[in-house]
């Protein structure tokens, strides 16, 4: 090997120290991976502080009902969605891999569930809006199902992409137990 100032080794350019400078792609991956799934469970937090906002406006009646409608019953369930972004957080300073499993399993039941619940509990008054033009909730001038609807359609995205990314996750995590089980 060559040293700092002296003379290189025979037959070496000083270039065979690279294969040693690479991180591996498992652990490329987990870092990318958990990074992405920070950004969804902070936005994740931003549409559920809403809704809180939203369920405080209206039951604490600080403005008129014309204002801010009050919450559907899918919102109260759905206020138990910071659970499984919680859990998820905690699964990655140590790779907890039984963590980020009931991060998984919670999100799907109560993260998606009641977002399915509410896409059916609102679609009667979203008919009703589309096919004879009457809203009868509002918030701030708009149609509350419409809002609703629209806060509906990005949560699922948001924890369906957070589903993809934490199971991308499991399988790096996976991958980089077995490595270390083989040596």
């Amino acid at each position: 090997m060559a040293s700092r100032g002296g003379p290189r080794a025979a037959g070496t350019d000083g270039s065979d120290f690279q294969h040693r400078e690479r991180v591996a792609s498992h652990y490329q991956m987990s870092v990318t991976l958990k990074s992405e799934i920070k950004k969804l469970i902070y936005t994740h937090v931003c549409i559920w502080l809403l809704l809180l906002a939203q369920m405080c406006v209206g039951h604490l009646k600080l403005l008129p009902h014309d204002q801010v409608a009050m919450p559907y019953q899918w919102e109260y369930p759905y206020l138990l969605s910071i659970l499984p972004s919680l859990l998820g957080l905690l699964s990655f300073p140590r790779n907890n891999i039984s963590y980020l499993v009931l991060s998984m399993i919670s999100t799907g039941l109560f993260s998606m569930a009641p977002l399915i619940y509410g896409a059916m509990e609102m679609f009667p008054m979203a008919q009703q809006l589309y096919r004879h033009g009457k809203a009868y909730r509002f918030i701030f001038g708009f149609s509350a199902v419409s809002v609703m609807y629209l806060v509906v359609v990005v949560a699922a995205q948001v924890h369906g992409w957070q589903l993809y990314y934490s199971k991308k996750l499991l399988d790096s995590w996976f991958t980089s137990t077995q490595e270390k089980k083989k040596k």
